[in-house]
């Protein structure tokens, strides 16, 4: 399969999950996080997926306990939301970060030919993300969740951060390939009329990704390379 094929000039990739191996990490801070407010378990395997994957922190929050009936208000949404936060810097600092091997190989073939590159992420956490994961250097734009706040844009699933990146690249969306495991960020990149939406398949089922607006889906980029 061709890696980059010419019509397209940048690729937009996601971070945890499809970059690096922290997916997992989050996961678990999340329900640590909300095991010691909800009556009923956090179940990471329904709940992570469909509530807070991919999304900003405070989304995620309101979708999780909306989900389980309860209308909290603003104030305990932002602490529940700092705590998980306050969790996963924690994690992150006792812990190295993992770059996966296929995705690094395939963003080094795309800077080889010209293809321009950048994360587009939800956390606030990923230039330590990447910085820790020592790939940091193979992006030309990181746009995360604090630039989208910063700029009162929508997060994931709209398309808003993945636009915005594309803007400061200079490039137009139909010419820019959208890498997601997540399906919030699947349907961003497709609301967004990317010319290819990538979707990985690392915790949603390859299914779910085409459902949500995939336009191919892979267990892993190395079959890019």
């Amino acid at each position: 399969m061709n890696s980059a094929p010419p019509y397209f000039d940048a690729v937009l990739f996601d971070l945890d999950g499809v970059l690096t191996a922290t997916s997992a990490l989050h996961a678990a801070a999340w329900k640590q996080t909300f095991d010691e407010v909800l009556d009923e378990p956090f179940d990471i395997e329904r709940d992570y997926l469909a509530h807070v994957d991919g999304k900003p922190r405070l989304d995620g929050v309101r979708d999780l306990l909306r989900s389980r009936g309860i209308d909290a208000g603003e104030p305990a949404v932002r602490e529940i939301a700092a705590r998980k936060q306050a969790l996963i810097e924690r994690m992150l600092a006792d812990g190295g970060v993992d770059a996966f091997p296929g995705s690094v190989r395939w963003v080094e073939q795309l800077r080889a030919r010209g293809v321009r590159t950048a994360v587009v992420s939800s956390s606030t956490n990923s230039r330590a993300v990447l910085g820790a994961a020592g790939i940091d250097g193979l992006f030309e734009l990181t746009f995360d969740g604090r630039d989208a706040e910063r700029l009162g844009l929508r997060g994931k699933p709209a398309p808003d951060g993945f636009l915005a990146a594309a803007a400061r690249l200079g490039v137009e969306p139909r010419r820019a390939i959208v890498v997601e495991d997540a399906l919030a960020g699947v349907a961003a990149g497709r609301a967004g009329a990317f010319g290819l939406v990538i979707g990985v398949a690392r915790g949603a089922a390859p299914d779910e990704l085409l459902a949500a607006g995939a336009d191919m889906v892979l267990g892993d980029l190395e079959e890019l390379v």
